[in-house]
């Protein structure tokens, strides 16, 4: 028996050592080209905050589009106009949303002293094919859109190319976008470039009401703040700025706010007011919603709530509408558009100061659940 045992073991040593040492040391081929399936697409044509509920949709949250919009309080944001504004006016920023959610998360950034984007994107984009590889997708800035947050979920190393989604109104179907996957590192002159955004595990307990009556009081306060010099004007008196923008065209407004202020801003045709026009029918149409969702939870506050939602929807269809009296973005605005553009807001302002009426109504019913 012992001599078996020992003839057995020195033919396997012999085989052992016949092996090539590369089939030994070999590691596993990783795969060139990885496209996640099912990843919802955008359903509010919004740059920020949507992405995040694209990835934690794909991870299994049950958010609906309306609700993420109003907890990071984009809902209910109006600011400029000018083309920065749904970036840059904003009551929490992505990853302060995805803290509140519970969900731990990385952002590596692109920007700041010492930091060179051209050195430290080609790992970046390593790391992003190691989270697709792991079935988790990237929130990534400007991967598809032009100074957006977007949602990375697929690569080709032959290609070199991201596949994913974005804000776009064309990128809204069920076929991915696609781009080159420099081009989120590359400097251009219309943004800092932000980095990514890498969605970890869920560690914390995300109280909800509290979140939802946080939303609404900013809601409020936004709406009737006036900023300070230099600073974008914001809700009621941005939407008196820009009326009186479409009312004196072509010369330096005299128009005064109500607490005497000079709107002083010029009304020259610029394609400024198109990306807002872009965002706001989507957003609004986002709080009215949002509204109809809480009025179903806070059942004291359900006729507040629903006349808000109900205001939200008439200041959705409200911009729509400018937006397509002002379609012809090439050219020099007509009389007569201007008046149909400042008729058109003005009925939006009216419907959202209402609809903000409304919620600071609401707000000492809504209450946490027993």
């Amino acid at each position: 028996m012992k001599l078996a045992l020992g003839l057995l073991m020195a033919v396997a040593a012999s085989l052992v050592a016949a092996m090539p040492a590369c089939a030994m040391e070999e590691k596993p081929v990783m795969p060139t080209r990885v496209v996640l399936e099912g990843v919802d697409h955008y359903r509010v044509t919004e740059p920020m905050f949507e992405s995040a509920r694209v990835v934690l949709s794909y991870r299994g949250e049950p958010y609906s589009p309306a609700y993420l919009q109003g907890i990071s309080g984009q809902a209910f944001r109006i600011a400029g106009p000018c083309p920065c504004a749904p970036t840059c006016e904003y009551a929490v920023g992505v990853p302060d949303l995805l803290g509140l959610l519970g969900y731990k998360f990385e952002w590596v950034q692109l920007f700041g002293d010492g930091v060179d984007p051209k050195q430290l994107w080609p790992g970046v984009v390593d790391r992003i094919k190691d989270e697709i590889r792991a079935n988790r997708p990237v929130i990534v800035w400007n991967a598809f859109t032009t100074a957006e947050f977007d949602v990375v979920c697929g690569f080709d190393e032959e290609q070199k190319e991201f596949y994913g989604r974005g804000s776009y109104r064309h990128m809204q179907t069920d076929e991915y976008t696609h781009a080159d996957w420099m081009r989120a590192g590359t400097p251009n002159d219309v943004a800092p470039l932000i980095g990514a955004i890498f969605v970890g595990d869920k560690t914390g307990e995300f109280d909800s009401t509290a979140a939802e009556i946080a939303a609404l009081k900013e809601a409020v306060a936004h709406a009737r703040k006036l900023a300070a010099k230099g600073s974008l004007r914001v809700g009621l008196d941005c939407y008196d700025h820009w009326i009186a923008a479409y009312r004196n065209r072509g010369s330096l407004m005299k128009a005064k706010t109500r607490d005497g202020r000079d709107l002083g801003w010029v009304a020259t045709q610029t394609p400024d007011d198109f990306y807002p026009l872009e965002i706001l029918p989507s957003t609004r149409k986002a709080a009215s919603e949002f509204m109809t969702e809480l009025a179903a939870k806070h059942p004291a506050a359900k006729a507040h709530l629903d006349l808000a939602a109900a205001n939200f929807a008439l200041e959705s269809a409200a911009l729509k509408s400018c937006r397509q009296a002002l379609a012809n973005r090439d050219q020099e605005f007509t009389d007569d558009q201007c008046v149909q553009a400042a008729g058109y807001l003005s009925q939006a302002r009216v419907v959202y100061g209402l609809a903000i009426d409304e919620i600071e109504r609401a707000l000492p019913l809504v209450t946490k659940p027993e």
